[in-house]
């Protein structure tokens, strides 16, 4: 229950409904700000990746550039979280917004006026990547604030929807602006667009919002966040999960940008296709996700082992058109792990240490690409496109396997496989708990 101002005089919630949270005016408020600042995001990404590519010609240098926007949140990641709980989420939005406005337009103006070099894309990596390491868990606390618990689940899906909405149109406006006026007006776009969600931000009623409790400053935070973490089945292997999937098979800037550069022969429009096809499986599946309104393990697990399975056989796809069409299965599964993983974490955690642990969500989930991001861009130009894209997804489909199987072992249950007609043919059922008694256990696998 909320116990924000204006609590007791609110209705009893409502249902939830695809859209329900969006009858929410601060959280509408703040999706309409978030459409145009994501559209910017995916035009400036676009640009940054083609940009680096053409002045390089390598994509271990694209992997290094998105190394390095994602190194912060693995060395800093954690603090980001403790600054999350401490300090109000509204007001620290207004600044981290603010100041990836600057970090556009600054790499606007160096590429508009003709000086832009590789190493200035490398530093605006990494200044972005810093201000991430605050506005990430914010924003991931703040959406509790706007909604409240009981639309919790719905809310972080339509994010997911709305992110991947923006990409459909992102890309696709990126890649013909990039071949018609090049990439420094995608830039400007992007600084320009933070300005929407700013006006959100600003014109949100503040007595309608659910305020979380705020830790006050003290010491030993952080190894209080890590403790309650490690405590909870329920939140370290989906957390681990992530942390492979979101280094490993994770890396589509490295992968296709090489597909299109060296197996297709192709430029910045076959990019921006590709990565909308990518986005309309995203978008089904946050949609998807928004419809069931609960996030079981089971389904992030099973979603996991078919976007990894998928990105293998994409690998070795013999044509283009199919290899483009298997992308929507892919953003569909991948979305799916990346939303079930969120709001499930959310909703099993304590509001004193959501900050934290959430800011641990996204540490290992896209602080593991500084790692991951180079390495995978070695076995791309060393051995090809489609070993670096397989052996991606390989990681992820072993990884999915054995946190399922974690999951399973920690809930007490069991895969039972029943061929017979009429039964289901895969279910988790309790395990045996001695030669005659069956006991059922407190199963949170979903």
């Amino acid at each position: 229950m909320s116990t924000g101002p204006g609590a007791d005089s609110a209705p009893a919630p409502a249902p939830t409904t695809m859209f329900s949270s969006l009858k929410i005016r601060n959280y509408r408020l703040y999706a309409i700000g978030q459409v145009v600042s994501n559209t910017g995001t995916w035009m400036q990404r676009i640009a940054q990746d083609w940009l680096v590519l053409t002045l390089t010609g390598s994509a271990s240098a694209v992997g290094i550039t998105v190394a390095l926007q994602f190194l912060p949140m693995l060395l800093f990641g954690l603090y980001g979280g403790v600054l999350a709980d401490r300090l109000p989420k509204r007001a620290l939005l207004l600044f981290t917004q603010s100041a990836m406005a600057a970090t556009g337009l600054g790499l606007a103006v160096l590429t508009l006026t003709g000086q832009v070099q590789v190493w200035h894309v490398y530093l605006t990596a990494f200044l972005l990547g810093l201000v991430t390491v605050v506005d990430n868990p914010a924003r991931q606390t703040f959406v509790n604030e706007m909604v409240g618990p009981d639309q919790l689940a719905n809310a972080v899906s339509l994010n997911g929807a709305n992110f991947q909405s923006a990409r459909l149109v992102g890309p696709a406006v990126a890649g013909v602006l990039i071949t018609a006026v090049g990439t420094g007006y995608a830039f400007l776009f992007n600084g320009l667009s933070f300005l929407a969600t700013i006006a959100s931000l600003l014109l949100m009623r503040t007595s309608e919002l659910h305020p979380s409790h705020r830790t006050p400053r003290a010491k030993g935070q952080l190894r209080e966040g890590l403790r309650y973490v490690s405590s909870h089945p329920e939140l370290i292997w989906p957390i681990v999960l992530v942390g492979f999937i979101g280094t490993f098979g994770f890396n589509f800037p490295i992968w296709l940008t090489a597909f299109v550069h060296d197996v297709y022969d192709s430029g910045a429009e076959t990019y921006g296709l590709l990565n909308t096809l990518m986005a309309v499986g995203s978008l089904v599946g946050a949609l998807l996700a928004a419809r069931r309104g609960v996030s079981k393990l089971s389904i992030l697990v099973g979603a996991a082992v078919l976007f990894g399975a998928l990105e293998v056989v994409a690998a070795f796809a013999p044509s283009f058109w199919l290899f483009a069409v298997l992308l929507v299965p892919i953003g569909m599964f991948g979305l799916t792990v990346n939303v079930t993983a969120n709001s499930s974490i959310q909703m099993a955690t304590d509001p004193a240490v959501r900050g934290r642990v959430m800011s641990l969500f996204m540490m290992v989930f896209v602080g593991g690409t500084p790692l991951g991001a180079p390495l995978v861009g070695w076995i791309t130009d060393v051995y090809g496109p489609r070993i670096g894209f397989a052996a991606g997804g390989a990681v992820s489909l072993l990884a999915a396997i054995g946190v399922g199987l974690m999951l399973t072992r920690a809930a007490g249950v069991r895969l039972k496989l029943d061929l017979r007609r009429g039964h289901p043919h895969l279910a988790l059922v309790p395990k045996q708990q001695g030669p005659a008694v069956r006991k059922e256990s407190p199963a949170r696998a979903g």
